[in-house]
């Protein structure tokens, strides 16, 4: 239960770490690059851990049809739980308000031209989003891992050695990722600001989204090798598949912390394919049921793409609120 209040901390230090730096917010473009290597170190030693792991290893195939099960009633849950949340605030079908607005058109233009310029610079296609640099970058980490704990270190160290250096590696990972994310943040200093602008009433659309998640996830739990607590965990990573399998392999759940990987890479994936479907068909502000924390980022210039400017504000606040909640919610899950 205490890594539900360290791991927010940490995030908060860099934030206040990274407030009297902005001026010279352009001269640090090497976090960037910083915390890429700090996800790739993370990966890799998840991978370790999964690797030394011999039933871990021998059940993966088994473990990618839970995963997929896992998500596929997790996305469906979120569109339903979001659909009625749009409907409860007063939202039609493209995200516009029916009668009272959560936020006037002038505020939500405001908040749109701060969020465009990180929309521009991701790739605007699914298929440039699934192949990008990184995407390849986090799957050669992991497999390398997975290849090297198996075939390298269990072999020379055995589990035991292997599994308290990998937890150690994931601990370090694990917090040098947190600051570099508050880091990010607090350079960036426009997130508290959007809500603002765009009005706190819209904080209900991520909300719904955790509890479709979280209704998804217990409903899997009763027809999978999984405990309750296990299965909000894995849900309570919200796409954010460093972090919240971090923190659930961190704690030694050897088998959700596989699972928890699977499920959230494949709810980016799913979601980068399918967020233009689901706004198209069911509407556009539904689709943001979808990527849940990298609606924020990977996910952005999709929703843009296939939405209007104001369901691109809720998408952004959406993936941030998820995200600043992985670091509480995942631990306090496990705790239970």
């Amino acid at each position: 239960m205490s890594s539900a209040i360290i791991y927010p901390c940490i995030c908060l230090i860099g934030y206040l770490a990274a407030i009297p730096l902005r001026r010279f917010k352009t001269k640090l473009g090497w976090f960037g690059t910083a915390q890429t290597v700090s996800v790739l170190c993370l990966v890799f030693a998840m991978g370790v851990r999964v690797g030394a792991n011999e039933e871990v290893v021998r059940n993966l195939d088994t473990y990618g049809l839970y995963s997929l099960l896992f998500t596929i009633v997790v996305l469906v849950c979120s569109i339903v739980a979001i659909h009625f949340a749009r409907k409860l605030i007063g939202l039609d079908r493209e995200g516009l308000a029916k009668s009272s607005a959560p936020a006037s058109a002038e505020t939500i233009s405001a908040a749109e031209q701060e969020i465009e310029a990180a929309a521009e610079k991701e790739p605007t296609s699914a298929f440039a989003a699934i192949f990008d640099k990184m995407t390849a970058m986090i799957l050669v980490s992991v497999a390398g891992g997975i290849s090297s704990g198996y075939f390298f270190f269990l072999k020379r160290y055995g589990f035991e050695q292997v599994s308290a250096g990998s937890s150690l590696a994931i601990s370090i990972g694990l917090v040098v990722l947190l600051i570099f994310v508050g880091l990010d943040l607090g350079l960036e200093g426009q997130v508290f600001s959007n809500i603002r602008r765009v009005g706190f009433k819209i904080l209900i659309l991520p909300l719904s989204v955790a509890i479709g998640t979280f209704v998804g996830a217990l409903l899997c739990t009763l027809v999978l090798p999984l405990a309750a607590n296990e299965g909000l965990a894995i849900g309570a990573g919200f796409a954010w598949y460093s972090l919240g399998a971090g923190i659930i392999m961190d704690a030694g759940f050897e088998v959700a912390g596989a699972i928890s990987f699977l499920h959230n890479v494949m709810r980016e994936l799913f979601a980068i394919v399918f967020v233009p479907f689901v706004a198209k068909k069911f509407g556009y502000v539904e689709c943001l049921g979808m990527p849940a924390s990298v609606s924020m980022d990977v996910c952005l210039p999709i929703v843009e793409h296939s939405t209007n400017g104001s369901t691109t504000v809720y998408s952004f606040i959406t993936g941030f609120s998820l995200s600043m909640s992985v670091p509480f919610l995942v631990p306090f899950f496990l705790a239970l």
